[in-house]
């Protein structure tokens, strides 16, 4: 049966695939809910935009009354909360909107959440069983991992080491606080390090990307050794719908791509596709390795991530369809085949030499 999705987020880069997914894959209806910050951007989601099962509302999620009105108006089924600050680099410089939208933001929702479900099980006892608020996080919360053979599983204790970890932390906890106190049915995911298209170019992929294209310094934070496990964005798309409709209340669910990756090894590898994809002819470089270049890493850097989705596979069937080589690429060639995309996000808020030294 087809049910109404609440997106939270879903301009973004993570909250856009699940859009996409949701219209092109199903025949759910879906309302998606956006504040439209820097990294929000419609053109992401040209393709479903004349769906007449998708509506847009541009709302902040810390508006509690603008929230409520959601809620009324469109009766959602599922709750997708994607919405959030989410560079690591921003939450340094600038912890304030991270605390705001991650942990307040998170609070305003789960009450307006609490608040409709209370209701509809007055109204409609059935679908107040089926409803669900899923909780999209980070593996970030748990830390960085000592040594090359651990994994993070769902019962790895939290250590966050940024603002930003720190506030989903916090998120991650007011919802299963609202869980076992209220009874809210909510589930929870902590993903991997994501990537693809569409993504803001301040995150270490695009970035290297359009800097490559443009000539320009690669910058890598310290000797590129930090380990991140790398998931493609379409693949954790089709594992958070499976969540919401299918994973089991109060229960979290860890998504990973199973390819863990040096930050070098990701930025060399990009060097290679973009030498095989546009060579640099007449440039003043012979390859794109001589754009790497190593800056001052950042403060209190995790070394290493790793998911262990080992749950998600044995009770709901998923597993990732990219390898890093296929996604790599296939990122690659949308930067490349969608430049009007990028360009326009640069004009409009990408300032290259300032988030040109950000990983």
């Amino acid at each position: 049966m087809s049910k109404t999705f609440l997106i939270t987020g879903g301009a973004g880069f993570i909250g856009s695939a699940v859009v996409r997914e949701l219209i092109q894959q199903t025949e759910h209806r879906l309302v998606n809910v956006d504040k439209l910050t820097y990294a929000g951007n419609l053109e992401s989601l040209a393709c479903v935009t004349g769906s007449d099962r998708y509506h847009f509302v541009r709302a902040d999620i810390c508006d509690r009354e603008a929230m409520d009105r959601v809620f009324e108006t469109f009766q959602p089924d599922v709750v997708m909360h994607l919405a959030a600050e989410s560079h690591v680099d921003r939450s340094i410089d600038g912890p304030d909107d991270f605390i705001r939208t991650n942990v307040v933001g998170t609070y305003a929702l789960l009450e307006a959440a609490r608040a409709y479900w209370r209701g509809l099980r007055d109204r409609q006892p059935a679908r107040a069983e089926g409803f669900r608020f899923h909780h999209v996080s980070t593996d970030e919360v748990y830390g960085d991992l000592e040594g090359p053979e651990g994994l993070f599983t769902e019962t790895t204790p939290y250590a966050p080491s940024s603002p930003y970890s720190a506030s989903k932390a916090a998120s991650d906890h007011l919802v299963r606080a609202w869980c076992r106190t209220y009874g809210l049915p909510v589930v929870v995911t902590n993903c991997s390090n994501n990537y693809g298209p569409c993504h803001f170019p301040e995150k270490l992929i695009p970035l290297m990307i359009l800097n490559g294209l443009a000539g320009k310094p690669l910058p890598v934070y310290g000797d590129g050794g930090q380990i991140r496990d790398w998931l493609y964005v379409e693949d954790h798309a089709r594992a958070l719908i499976l969540v919401a409709t299918q994973g089991r209340v109060g229960e979290t669910y860890n998504i990973g791509g199973h390819n863990e990756k040096t930050n070098l090894e990701v930025v060399r590898a990009l060097c290679d596709l973009l030498q095989e994809m546009v060579p640099p002819s007449g440039r003043d470089f012979a390859h794109y390795r001589d754009l790497i270049t190593f800056v001052r890493d950042r403060p209190g850097h995790d070394l290493r991530y790793a998911i262990d989705a080992g749950k998600i596979q044995r009770e709901l069937g998923w597993t990732p369809r990219e390898t890093f080589d296929t996604g790599l690429r296939k990122t690659v060639r949308w930067y490349l085949d969608n430049r009007d995309w990028w360009r326009h996000v640069l004009d409009g808020s990408y300032q290259g030499e300032r988030l040109g030294t950000r990983v």
